[in-house]
Order: C-alpha cells, then sequence, then structure tokens
C-alpha cells in the first residue's frame, strides 16, 4: 500500500474537479476518477498499521473527503464507503484476519461497500431485520435478497451483504461477497437529484454462494466514525464557494460598472458563506481530533447535524446569490446545488441524531 501524502491533495481535487460534469452527465461509473484517488493512495489511507497500511485516523479522512468532495462528491462517496470499512477494520476489528488479508490482496481498486438499506427495511440505523436472509450450506451460505442504494455498486469489488441468518434465533452480520459471484445482478435503478456518478443501483442477490468463514458479526459503529461523511458535502460546499468567489469578482453589470464582489450584498453574502463553512470544517476536524486521540466525542451527533446544515446552507445562499446564472446547467454551481441535498440522506439521519441529544438533554439531573 502507498503513503499518503495529504499535501498533494489540492490536485487530486482538480483532477476530479476537470470529470465531474462528464459523469454527472452520463451517470456512467466515474472509473478514471478513482483511479486517480487510488492512485494516489487514498483508498486504503484507513488500513491499520497491524495490517501494512498507512493508518490514517478520523481527523485524516476528513480532511481527505473536504478534498475529494470539492472535486466530485460522486467519486468521494464511493471512495469513503471503501475507507469507511477500512476504518471500522482499524478501530473495531471484525473480521477474520485471513479473510481481510485476502481482500486486501485481491487487487484492482479494492472498491468495498456495505450493502444494507432494503426496500421494505429502508435503513437499518432505524432498527427491524433485513429480509436478505442467508442460508446455511453444506459449503458455507447462500444470501439472497435485495439491496438498494448501493453506492458505486457497478464497479465494487467487495459487497458486505448486511443479511439475517435463517432459522428460529436468527443472526444480523455483514457476509463478505465477491462483487463478481454467480447470482448477483445490478439494476440500473439510480436516478436521483445529485449524486448522479455515484451510480447507488439495486443489487439484486439469487442464492450467492460463499464459504462459511465470509461473516463478519453487526456492530455499530462508533458516532464519530460518521462525520468523514459529512466532509464530503462541507467540500461541496468549498466548491460552490469558489464559483461564488469567481463569478462575483469577473460580473460587471453595465449599470454597476464595478465588478458585484464590490457591493456590500456580495460582501455580505461571501462572509455568511464563509462562516458557515469555516465553522462545519472547524467542527468536524475537532471532534474527529478528539476521537484519534481517544477521549470521548459526546459531541459527535451535534457536529455532524451542524456541519450538514452549514453546508447545505452555503450552497443554496451562493445559488440565490448567483440567480438564473447559478442555476444554468452550464454552471458547476447548479450540480453543486444538487449534489449537496444528498447530504441530509446518510443514516443516522438528523431527527435520529437530534432525539438521541434531546433524550439526554431531557434525562432527570
Amino acid at each position: 500500500m502507498k503513503p499518503v501524502d495529504l499535501t498533494q491533495l489540492p490536485p487530486v481535487t482538480r483532477a476530479l474537479a476537470s470529470k465531474a460534469r462528464t459523469y454527472d452527465e452520463s451517470g456512467e461509473f466515474p472509473r478514471q476518477s478513482l483511479e486517480v484517488v487510488h492512485e494516489a493512495g487514498l483508498l486504503t489511507a484507513t488500513v491499520g498499521r497491524s495490517h501494512g497500511g498507512p493508518g490514517h485516523g478520523a481527523a485524516d479522512l476528513t480532511r481527505i473527503l473536504l478534498a475529494l468532495g470539492r472535486g466530485d462528491p460522486s467519486v468521494a462517496l464511493i471512495a469513503s464507503m471503501t475507507q469507511l470499512v477500512h476504518l471500522l477494520q482499524a478501530h473495531q476489528p471484525a473480521w477474520p484476519s485471513a479473510l481481510y488479508e485476502r481482500v486486501l490482496a485481491s487487487g484492482g481498486l479494492g472498491l468495498l461497500n456495505t450493502l444494507r438499506v432494503e426496500p421494505d427495511l429502508g435503513s437499518p440505523s432505524r432498527g427491524g431485520l433485513p429480509a436478505t436472509v442467508a442460508r446455511r450450506t453444506a459449503d458455507g451460505w447462500s444470501l439472497t435478497g435485495r439491496k438498494r442504494f448501493s453506492t458505486g455498486a457497478a464497479g465494487l469489488d467487495w459487497m458486505l451483504i448486511y443479511a439475517a441468518t435463517d432459522g428460529p434465533a436468527p443472526r444480523v452480520g455483514n457476509f463478505v461477497v465477491p462483487a463478481g459471484a454467480p447470482g448477483i445482478t445490478i439494476e440500473p435503478t439510480w436516478n436521483q437529484l445529485g449524486l448522479r456518478a455515484s451510480g447507488s443501483h439495486d443489487v439484486v442477490l439469487t442464492d450467492v454462494a460463499i464459504p462459511s468463514d465470509n461473516f463478519l458479526a453487526a456492530a455499530a459503529p462508533a458516532e464519530a466514525l460518521h462525520l468523514p461523511l459529512t466532509a464530503i458535502y462541507v467540500g461541496v460546499g468549498r466548491a460552490a464557494q469558489d464559483h461564488f468567489r469567481e463569478f462575483a469578482r469577473s460580473r460587471v453589470p453595465s449599470n454597476l460598472g464595478r465588478p458585484v464582489a464590490t457591493t456590500e450584498r456580495f460582501r455580505a453574502a461571501a462572509g455568511e458563506i464563509s462562516v458557515l463553512l469555516d465553522t462545519a470544517e472547524r467542527l468536524l476536524l475537532d471532534v474527529a481530533a478528539r476521537f484519534d486521540a481517544g477521549l470521548p466525542v459526546p459531541d459527535a451527533g451535534a457536529a455532524r447535524v451542524v456541519a450538514t446544515r452549514h453546508a447545505v446552507a452555503a450552497v443554496t445562499l451562493a445559488t440565490r446569490l448567483l440567480g438564473n446564472p447559478g442555476l444554468s446547467r452550464d454552471s458547476p454551481l447548479e450540480r453543486q446545488f444538487r449534489d449537496v441535498q444528498s447530504a441530509p440522506v446518510h443514516a443516522p439521519q438528523e431527527d435520529v441524531a437530534l432525539q438521541a441529544i434531546g433524550k439526554g438533554d431531557l434525562m432527570p439531573a
């Protein structure tokens, strides 16, 4: 695995940004951009040192995803699914060592994703058993079910399928499945407003056979491990901020005779966008750094709620100030406005986080 030089993130951002519009319009799997991320060593940045990886923690992953999100959030989201699997393994080991080493050595881009959401279940973060079933066979397991919103489905190397075992006392966990295994079909169902190149299609499993030791016990990740995902959308906010600045400095209305960047209206908006994004970024990095240091992070959920709101508000404000030019398909801001709407969708969603915070706040003193 390659060492990671975080000072080289800006060229990666620029490379992703140069292809973002093309992939957004085609909806095609962004392989070339992910190859750039892979060549920079970023897909395995969070592999633990005990497995020969660089061992970057939550704070560095937050920095990486800020940069990738600024370039292309669809690519960032696909990359994050792999990076978060490795980060979780480094903090809460659950893989059989031989299986994990086999996955690390399997070549290609090494893309992984934990497929949890189902048509009836929705997000497992709200409770309930998955309908995807793992049945015991003479050689291992046979999996049957359907997964929705499977980010990067067409380009994955490995799928971690959240399923329940059959029998009167089912166990729930993740089953590690090679993406090319017989019985796996990808249905092109992803037709969303934003993150169009993330290819989060349905994955259908029909009697997919895997060995008996390809099972990982389900474990709820520490809340701080969700923080880097939010950084993707703060990165989108930074990209929108870049475009807002460029527009404000170059736009000279004939009735004004000077750039709109010199007006109080645009300066106040620029200040508000900076405050929103600076605060969001510092919150995420502060909580992630404390988590990496082994300190308590009771404010992880709150940081995520605030950072998500700030990212959405910053992009919305930039779009509103630009008006029609910002909503043009020829403007990167139009794509960024669509992409940032996906920020509140990720589990655990805002209402879940706020209920948890409120429950603690209302407990008897």
